[in-house]
């Protein structure tokens, strides 16, 4: 069978690879075709356009960037009418998908949604749409289901794709070799341009005041190493840090403690047991239009799971150098890895992507 995928994000194409293997492994005549990156490219998938040219953060952003984004609807479309799929499966990525998801459901296309946009967070009334074109939603969240519920949406809880990912992971011997005996600090300031620009010059100098840790930054896949390289030398920074590529999670298997900008990345270091500091700068317009609309009281995923303030979050002008050594220096590490191992069973069951996999392939076969 034919399958598109729509994956936005680095964590798309980190769990959009996953469900890519899984595809190919139950439906050996899989034809995958997929906007995504290199880990969906590895794991088989035919890359249309990868996610390094999708990432705009923000609302101002968005409004600088609309008519490429413009250009991106009416390229994807045409891409979906060539391929003529079986099924498309958008993975989070919700500014784009949802409403891709809808011109796909009103060309008769069979419409899966796997990591189900944050619609409890902002934007509830988005819901129509899903309950609209979406013939198959998967949630990964505990607490997602409840609010699907109350809109008469009744999505398939598969667990968490990290518990999988996490407990795959082999660590990079070189990365161990070089990280040996050393007391890792590590600095994780996101993956787009914007939010690294802003995150990295505050982690490095308040990084000089802790001089015991060796302070690594986890560059991120789309990003260049110069362009970390370059940042480093704006700031000026005296803490030295080592900067590795595309090795997080060989990175935080050595870490003593991380900071962390917020996303998917709060619940990886959270799983790999490191005590953390979650941090957010936006551009100051987007972040009060943001403020207005978001209705969650936590920004990190760790926080949000188990609902209470477990890990200190510095959001926009609480993120300062000050702030952050002091948190960092007042964190109780005993505690956060106790609860990390509740969080770890609030996410079972694990082979998600075999589970979304599974039911995609069964739901078409039964259309």
């Amino acid at each position: 069978m034919n399958y598109f995928i729509i994956a936005g994000e680095a964590s798309g194409d980190l769990h959009g690879s996953r469900l890519v293997a899984r595809l190919k492994e139950l439906d050996r005549d899989a034809a995958i075709k997929a906007w995504g990156g290199d880990l969906m490219s590895t794991a088989g998938a035919d890359i249309l356009k990868h996610y390094r040219e999708l990432a705009f953060m923000g609302f101002v952003e968005v409004i600088f960037n609309i008519l490429t984004i413009l250009k991106n609807f009416t390229l994807c479309k045409k891409q979906i009418d060539t391929f003529k799929p079986d099924a498309i499966v958008f993975i989070d990525y919700p500014g784009f998908n949802l409403r891709m998801v809808q011109w796909a459901k009103s060309k008769g296309y069979k419409t899966y949604y796997y990591i189900s946009p944050q619609l409890w967070a902002w934007k509830e009334n988005r819901v129509k749409h899903i309950k609209s074109s979406v013939d198959k939603l998967f949630t990964i969240l505990p607490f997602e289901n409840d609010f699907y519920k109350k809109h008469d949406v009744y999505p398939q809880y598969v667990g968490h794709p990290l518990l999988e990912i996490i407990n795959d992971f082999k660590p990079n011997d070189e990365v161990h070799q070089q990280l040996k005996n050393k007391n890792v600090l590590a600095l994780l300031p996101g993956s787009r341009k914007q939010e690294v620009s802003r995150m990295l010059p505050v982690f490095l100098r308040t990084a000089e005041l802790f001089p015991e840790y060796t302070p690594v930054i986890a560059a991120a896949p789309s990003l260049h190493v110069d362009f970390y390289s370059d940042i480093i030398k704006k700031t000026n920074s005296k803490s030295s840090p080592l900067v590795i590529a595309s090795q997080t999670y060989s990175i935080l298997s050595k870490a003593s403690l991380a900071w962390v900008s917020s996303g998917t990345a709060t619940l990886e270091t959270a799983l790999f047991g490191v005590p953390q500091v979650v941090c957010y700068a936006g551009n100051k317009i987007s972040y009060l239009i943001a403020r207005r609309l978001v209705k969650v009281k936590y920004i990190s995923l760790v926080n949000l799971i188990l609902d209470k303030p477990l890990i200190k979050e510095l959001i926009q002008d609480e993120f300062t150098n000050i702030n952050l050594e002091k948190e960092s220096k007042s964190l109780n590490s005993q505690y956060i890895k106790k609860e990390y191992q509740h969080l770890h069973d609030l996410l079972l069951p694990e082979n998600t992507s075999y589970r979304v996999a599974h039911s995609i392939i069964e739901s078409i076969k039964k259309s």
